[in-house]
């Protein structure tokens, strides 16, 4: 099979308009990938499925990454006059600049026909993390990334267009937030967990009935029967 690289080559002569770019890991297991752009993510995943040279007709799995916004440091060098009439001086000029987020869907791809032992891997990824996360759905390409896809709507927030059945996976309907994210806030309390242990225990406190409730005393300045916003589970007085 081709490199990477020359598959980014015919990618690009294939579709001149579409940006395609490598993206090199430099870790241990240098598993590179092609960094595809919304507009035509779904043509190219069409022309990689049926293109007899690579045959890409399998997806093992699709994962979801949340990249927050950055604060980027760069440095150059300026040449400064020196003010004593002496040579320039060349100093280093430090600029910040805020690198904004966003959210990243990474397809891992084989050929089952052409028994590929390597993946090829392809990233998609939102314009931000707030009001612009759809992306476009492969589900229709390789069936198999449906429920991977719904896995990451449900926790990462990204909106798959085209996806036959988005629905959340994991947590319930109703549920807000998306809790892989790297700024999600846990609550204080889970309705689901009876007995909460642990950290949840120490902020669910403020939600637990005091002592003297469990005693079957009523809190000072607060009515028999009655349910203090502190202590919502306070039962009203049983009658004789």
């Amino acid at each position: 099979m081709e490199s990477l690289e020359q598959l980014r080559d015919r990618l690009l002569t294939r579709f001149p308009a579409a940006k395609v770019e490598l993206v090199l890991n430099p870790g241990a297991s240098p598993e590179h990938s092609l960094l595809l752009e919304a507009a035509s993510a779904r043509e190219i995943a069409l022309f990689l499925r049926d293109d007899p040279f690579v045959k890409l007709d399998y997806c093992s799995n699709v994962t979801g990454l949340d990249w927050p916004d950055k604060e980027i440091i760069e440095t150059k060098k300026v040449s400064v006059p020196d003010p004593a009439g002496g040579p320039a001086k060349v100093v280093e000029e430090k600029t910040k600049r805020l690198q904004p987020g966003y959210l990243e869907a990474v397809y891992h791809l084989y050929s089952m026909a052409l028994k590929s032992t390597a993946p090829v891997i392809l990233r998609l990824r939102t314009v931000n993390r707030s009001d612009q996360v759809t992306l476009p759905s492969l589900t229709p390409v390789w069936r198999s990334a449906d429920f991977q896809e719904r896995e990451i709507y449900d926790l990462y927030g990204i909106i798959f267009e085209g996806h036959p059945d988005l629905r959340r996976l994991l947590m319930w309907d109703g549920f807000k937030d998306h809790p892989m994210r790297k700024d999600y806030v846990a609550p204080d309390d889970f309705e689901w967990e009876p007995t909460p242990h642990g950290v949840v225990h120490e902020r669910a406190k403020a939600h637990y009935p005091l002592p003297g409730d469990r005693l079957g005393q009523t809190p000072a300045g607060q009515q028999p029967g009655t349910v203090s916003p502190a202590n919502p589970t306070t039962q009203p007085e049983a009658k004789p």
